[in-house]
This record gives structure tokens, C-alpha cells and sequence, in this order.
């Protein structure tokens, strides 16, 4: 009752990690297999996995929230018991999964793990490679050389009393001091 209703595969743009792992079996009988060979994508809250890597359907999809990614050697007693990993949640399926290698598996629980953390974290991702908005500063010297090439000083006006190197704003309504 847990799982998610499968649906069509998930779009390229949102998939995170995909590739086969071993997917043990809910039901293993006693003649069938254990471990199966399934295509697992990954994608921002939902867990997917399909007979292969051409197949339109999941065989299963649950959304990812809550679980928790951790490896688990205890799966299987064969050489590749360190290739495994589990996604567990308390009162839900856990799911059991081999990995091709050691390095694999603990990159798929790297994966889950850092988007778990991404959807319980209150703070907004800030993008490193996004150019930061620069603001003129009053005090900087370039803003200082700018203003004092715009200020010029009609030579042909009367001596008002104010020596060259005055600056000075006149208000509406204000007359210039004079010395």
C-alpha cells in the first residue's frame, strides 16, 4: 500500500544516479531468485526501478522521503557482501539492493544520503558558479573620481566668496552661502 502507483520513467533533466543493481525480491521463493537485476534511476524525491534499461514502466517507484541510505555487508554472506546497501524507514518496505562494486554502493548511499539532507535543509542552495551583483559603493575611489570629473566650476561667473575646491549642493528653496 506504500508504493507509489508506477508511472512512465522519470524526465532525463531530474535524474540524479541511475544504473543496474541487484534488487532482492520482496517474495523470494523458494525456487525463484533472490537477487534480480533491475535499471535504478534516482531523482530529486523518488526511487525507481525497472527490468531494464529500455523498459517504459518501473517494476516499483516509492518516494525517498524519510528512508535513510546505509551499507549493509549483512545482505549476503558471498564475495560481493560489501557492495551492498539498504533504504529503510521505520514502519515501511526496506529495500535491499547489491551494487557492482564497494566504491559503487557507497556512492549510491552518498547520493541518497546528500539529497535526503538536501530535502530536509532550510536553507535555500546557493549556486557558487552565479556571477554576484556588484553595487557602486559611495566611498569607493572610483565613485569618488567620478563625481569630482562631473563637478566643474564655470570660470566666467562672478566670485561668489566660494574658492575652487568648494563643493556644494544648493536645495530648492536655498540660496548659496556666501562667505
Amino acid at each position: 500500500l506504500e508504493e507509489i502507483v508506477p508511472r512512465a520513467v522519470p524526465e532525463a533533466g531530474n535524474i540524479l544516479k541511475q544504473g543496474y543493481l541487484e534488487k532482492r525480491s520482496r517474495d523470494h521463493g523458494f525456487f525463484g531468485s533472490e537477487w534480480q537485476k533491475r535499471w535504478c534511476v534516482l531523482n530529486r524525491k523518488t526511487f525507481c526501478y525497472y527490468a531494464n534499461e529500455k523498459s517504459k514502466q518501473p517494476k516499483g517507484t516509492f518516494s525517498i522521503e524519510n528512508y535513510s541510505a546505509r551499507l549493509a555487508s549483512h545482505l549476503r554472506k558471498d564475495s560481493r557482501r560489501k557492495c551492498c546497501f539498504e533504504l529503510v524507514c521505520p514502519g515501511r518496505r526496506t529495500y535491499e539492493f547489491t551494487a557492482r562494486s564497494p566504491a559503487e554502493a557507497e556512492d549510491w548511499v552518498d547520493q541518497i544520503q546528500f539529497l535526503l539532507k538536501d530535502l530536509t535543509s532550510l536553507t535555500i542552495p546557493y549556486d557558487e558558479d552565479e556571477e554576484e551583483e556588484t553595487y557602486n559603493d559611495v566611498d569607493s575611489s572610483d565613485s569618488l573620481n567620478a563625481a569630482s570629473h562631473n563637478t566643474t566650476i564655470n570660470q566666467d561667473e562672478p566670485d561668489d566668496g566660494m574658492g575652487e575646491d568648494d563643493i556644494y549642493e544648493v536645495l530648492p528653496g536655498e540660496q548659496p552661502n556666501t562667505r
